[in-house]
C-alpha cells in the first residue's frame, strides 16, 4: 500500500508542477488587443487561437487528473488503521533502576542531621 501512496504522491506532484507552468504560459485576456493590432500571434505554431485551445485543453486535462490523484490519495491515506488513545500512552516507559535506601536524598527543607520518624521520642 505504501508504494501507491507514493507513486500516487509523485503523479499528484508532477501534476501540479504542469497545471502551474500552463497556467504561466497562457495569455490573459488582455492579449488579445495586442493580437488585433499584429503582434504576430497568427503566425505561431498553433495558429491564431490553436495555442489558446491547445493549452486550455491541457490545463483542463491535468486538473482532471490532479483531481482524481487527491481523490485517491484521500482513499489511500483512510485506509491505514486507526490508531487509539494519544502518542504519550503509546510511549514505553523506561525500565526503572533499583535504588538502595542510602542513595535516596533528604527531602528538601529536612536538615540530613534530624532524626529518622523511627528515632524520634513518642
Amino acid at each position: 500500500m505504501d508504494i501507491w501512496l507514493t507513486i500516487g504522491l509523485l503523479i499528484h506532484v508532477a501534476t501540479a508542477v504542469a497545471i502551474i507552468g500552463l497556467v504561466l504560459l497562457q495569455h490573459g485576456k488582455g492579449a488579445d488587443v495586442g493580437a488585433a493590432f499584429g503582434s504576430g500571434a497568427s503566425g505561431s505554431l498553433f495558429g491564431a487561437t490553436g495555442s489558446a485551445n491547445f493549452l486550455s485543453r491541457t490545463t483542463a486535462i491535468f486538473a482532471v487528473v490532479f483531481f482524481l490523484t487527491s481523490l485517491g490519495l484521500a482513499y489511500l491515506a483512510n485506509l491505514r488503521p486507526a490508531t487509539t488513545g494519544s502518542v504519550i500512552d503509546r510511549v514505553k516507559p523506561a525500565p526503572a533502576a533499583p535504588v538502595s535506601p542510602s542513595d535516596v536524598p533528604p527531602p528538601s527543607g529536612v536538615p540530613s542531621s534530624a532524626p529518622k520518624a523511627s528515632e524520634v521520642p513518642k
